[in-house]
């Protein structure tokens, strides 16, 4: 048997209702450049800073009127955004507070996370990976538990 050899993801693309709502919530939340709009496809793509992709995020307008999935149904659940430094969860849960997005926080013991929703509705993750020699039990587990940030951020920050 084959299997194909994906090495991460690349980019996400999502469905959103207005476009320019949608670009606003982006660029303003995570700081991402306009890569290219396609005006034909009410479209655009943009890319985060430090990315070698050619763009991390693409947006597709599909109108006010589209409905959104109902909870439980089939089909993306959130995409996850890595951060390098543990710190930046705390500036993660500043800016989703700022615009009124945050919707939870968790510990996964092999990561830290920070949960929002763009204005669509859309889930995102934004996620800092724990040290893998501090993985021990959980290495192949995926717990989900309460984050009590300044905590790990004291036990991982870069000012320990």
């Amino acid at each position: 048997m084959f299997m194909i050899p994906v090495r991460r993801l690349n980019h996400a693309v999502l469905f959103v209702r207005d476009l320019e709502r949608a670009l606003e919530f982006y660029q303003g939340a995570f700081g991402f450049t306009l890569v290219s709009r396609e005006d034909r496809l009410d479209a655009a793509f943009l890319r985060a800073a430090g990315s070698e992709n050619h763009h991390d995020l693409g947006l597709f307008a599909v109108g006010e009127g589209a409905p959104s999935p109902p909870p439980g149904a089939v089909g993306l659940y959130h995409l996850a955004w890595q951060v390098d430094a543990i710190e930046d969860l705390r500036t993660a849960r500043e800016t989703l507070l700022r615009l009124d997005a945050l919707v939870g926080e968790s510990d996964h013991r092999v990561s830290k996370s920070i949960y929002g929703h763009d204005p669509d509705g859309n889930e995102f993750e934004i996620m800092w990976i724990v040290p893998r020699a501090d993985w021990g039990e959980y290495d192949k587990s995926a717990p989900v538990l309460p984050l009590h940030l300044d905590d790990e951020i004291t036990r991982y920050g870069m000012t320990r």
